[in-house]
């Protein structure tokens, strides 16, 4: 498969299950994380399996960087075939009244401006070959948790952004997705920081999925985004999708195997 797709926050987690489910599957990957360290260790991985990946450290919330991004990209594999957003971060756990405006703004300026600066640096490429677009969105998009305000609005604006670009870009796929309950180290952030600051039933919450077994983990969703990344129909243009859609996750479990 000759096609090449950036997937930001790749240093761990579901980003990091995504960029290797693409790798088996053939596609060149451009890892992108803030931190190189743990950023090689994820290409050094692929690599020893036979993949094709390069490691980019950098901030997608810097203009710039997203520009250096796809046109590292660009040098090194010659095209440029897909983008999934899926670089984020949880922002101030605080009621609104009480939360960091400037921590809120970071949340915004990652979760939201990061796939504007790069969508808007990718889609010279994404439109000669009618690319897609993969932004990771959450549950938290369309639910109101006290204390995850700034959390929940960057998604809710992430999905509306998706439908934005369906409606003005009819050439290319954005869809957005839903991974569901992950075990990763936001999930563990928010076990350990949830019983000071959100009720106390949410709160309770989050501890009782993680001791019944109940986070997916990340090579689960990750099938269904690196699938979508490289199968998602046109027709989905602008939806916000579930990991675990029928329509999704079968075929998913089919085509990309894992590392």
């Amino acid at each position: 498969m000759n096609r090449a797709v950036i997937v930001t926050g790749a240093s761990q987690g579901l980003g990091a299950a995504i960029a290797s489910n693409l790798a088996v599957e053939g596609a060149a990957v451009c890892l992108v994380a803030r931190t190189r360290k743990v950023l090689s260790v994820i290409e050094e991985g692929i690599l020893a399996k036979g993949g094709r990946a390069m490691a980019i450290p950098a901030d997608v919330a810097d203009p710039e960087a997203c520009l250096q991004i796809v046109e590292k990209s660009l040098e090194r594999w010659g095209r440029l075939d897909a983008l999934v957003n899926n670089a984020g971060i949880l922002g101030p756990l605080a009621y609104t009244v009480d939360a960091d405006p400037w921590a809120w703004l970071d949340t915004l300026k990652v979760n939201v401006m990061g796939p504007f600066h790069l969508t808007r640096a990718a889609m010279p490429l994404l439109r000669q070959c009618s690319g897609r677009i993969v932004n990771v969105s959450s549950g938290a998009a369309a639910r109101a948790l006290a204390g995850a305000g700034a959390y929940c609005v960057s998604k809710a604006a992430l999905n509306h952004f998706t439908r934005i670009l369906a409606a003005e870009e009819p050439g290319i796929t954005s869809v957005a997705v839903r991974p569901g309950m992950v075990d990763t180290p936001m999930q563990t952030f928010l076990r350990e920081n949830a019983p000071s600051v959100m009720p106390k039933d949410l709160a309770d919450y989050y501890q009782k999925v993680k001791k019944q077994g109940g986070l997916e983990p990340p090579d689960v969703p990750g099938k269904s985004i690196a699938w979508l990344a490289l199968n998602a129909p046109h027709e989905w243009s602008g939806r916000f999708l579930d990991y675990d859609d029928p329509e999704i996750a079968p075929p998913a479990g089919e085509s990309v195997n894992g590392v």
